[in-house]
């Protein structure tokens, strides 16, 4: 087990998992040295908790020093550190490059799993319907009565709850690629939804990482099995079979396709991402009843192909989720209406080739959200012969719906699945999603 006391600790980056790793080394007296080294600096302004923790007693305080390393100082000298707390937007590579000591570089998500009381542990992970998956996965588990935890890249940090969680109960966490990069461990049930070229470009200012090639992302994914152990299973995409070369996996491997069971969610994916979920509840034990109830009361998450509204015979959809072009397909094939999408923003390195072709045969006007990688979006519309009198570049969210409405008639879709990050126009996917919810309210 990781010895943590009277150790020098750096946090690198004070995201949520850190946060809420530091409240629990708080929590729980561990003696030792923090310094919280992140770009920002105000960041100190914006957590003033963390050296006057609510409760802390002067004890306490002399047991735990915490200190600051912010602004252009704040990945200098990194070897003075024992233990190195990467946020999973810090590169790794960078690390790397450094030649720090291997065994120095750590995450709350690797500790997460050396120290959660239980081992059933369900990871999920894919480029796209992580989300939609973990999520059902937890709405099954609790219905059939088990006690269950959701969090991850979800947006719940595991150490928050981790000191509630009891030896028989259940964890279910969504990993990202860069929570999985630096694994040296795997959950019990691993689950892979997908796997398209994703995050090979630097998108978020505040969280730069990426990964160098379309192989390495893959490297980073199939980690939540690598480690498996003989009695644990990989739950898999049977389009994926890159799962299968895996080197000396030791669990075995459950392929689902697409479920058929009664649904409010729409679209061929949700299919798949409902059949591996089913999947991952067989496995545990819960009854079929139990798994089909759960399934047909399940709404989905925000910002995933959501009904926003309708509005004279159009119907707007939010689906400000999908980041890639990939995802943008998807989503375009969950109609037969015509429909007018909006595409671009900040450029992830995606090629919008095949997505340019797909607009072309389903879509009957294009609205380009300002951006980075919008150019290249427009070129490729251009080369796959799609009318450049069907296509308008909009600087803000209430211009893109006011184009969408004068170009929408009965019958029509208007979908928000941009094919890109957020960032520039945009605080992040959730504020681009709310603001076009917020635009089509406005709508009369």
């Amino acid at each position: 087990m990781l010895e943590l006391r009277n150790k020098k600790i750096a946090i690198l980056g004070l995201g949520l998992e850190n946060l809420a790793l530091i409240k629990y080394l708080l929590k729980h007296k561990v003696k030792c040295e923090i310094t919280i080294c992140d770009a920002r600096k105000d960041v100190k302004i914006k957590h003033p908790w963390i050296p006057a923790f609510a409760g802390m007693t002067k004890k306490r305080v002399r047991m735990i020093k915490i200190s600051w390393q912010l602004g252009k100082e704040y990945d200098k000298n990194l070897d003075k550190f024992d233990i190195l707390f990467r946020s999973p937007g810090w590169p790794l590579n960078e690390l790397k490059s450094r030649k720090l000591k291997v065994e120095s570089l750590n995450s709350p998500m690797r500790l997460f799993f050396e120290l959660c009381p239980t081992k059933n542990i369900i990871g999920v992970t894919g480029t796209k319907g992580k989300g939609t998956t973990v999520s059902l996965i937890y709405e099954i588990l609790k219905l059939a009565g088990k006690k269950v935890w959701l969090g991850g890249n979800i947006g719940v940090a595991p150490f928050e709850f981790m000191d509630k969680i009891k030896k028989t109960d259940w964890v279910v966490l969504e990993l990202s690629s860069f929570q999985l990069e630096d694994m040296t461990v795997s959950p019990h049930i691993a689950v892979i939804t997908n796997l398209y070229p994703e995050h090979l470009a630097p998108a978020d200012p505040n969280n730069p990482n990426f990964h160098h090639s379309f192989r390495k992302y893959l490297n980073a994914k199939i980690n939540i099995a690598r480690w498996q152990k003989s009695g644990d299973y990989l739950i898999s995409n049977d389009k994926f079979p890159m799962t299968k070369k895996i080197p000396n996996l030791k669990s075995k491997i459950v392929y689902f396709k697409k479920s058929e069971l009664p649904s409010k969610l729409i679209g061929e994916h949700n299919k798949e991402n409902i059949a591996a979920a089913v999947k991952a509840a067989k496995i545990v034990g819960i009854k079929p009843e139990v798994i089909k109830k759960a399934v047909v009361n399940f709404k989905g998450l925000k910002h995933r192909l959501e009904l926003a509204g309708e509005r004279q015979g159009v119907k707007y959809y939010d689906d400000s989720f999908a980041t890639t072009p990939e995802s943008a397909i998807i989503a375009l094939k969950a109609f037969a209406q015509p429909v007018i999408i909006l595409l671009g923003g900040a450029d992830k390195g995606s090629n919008f080739k095949v997505l340019a072709l797909e607009a072309k045969r389903r879509c009957k006007f294009v609205v380009l959200l300002n951006g980075r990688a919008t150019p290249g979006i427009k070129k490729e519309l251009l080369k796959a012969k799609f009318d450049k009198n069907k296509m308008k570049l909009a600087n803000n969210m209430k211009e893109a719906i006011a184009i969408a409405r004068a170009e929408s008639e009965f019958g029509d879709v208007v979908l928000l699945s941009t094919a890109c990050a957020s960032f520039g126009m945009f605080k992040n996917y959730k504020e681009r999603g709310d603001l076009f919810k917020k635009q089509v309210n406005n709508l009369k």
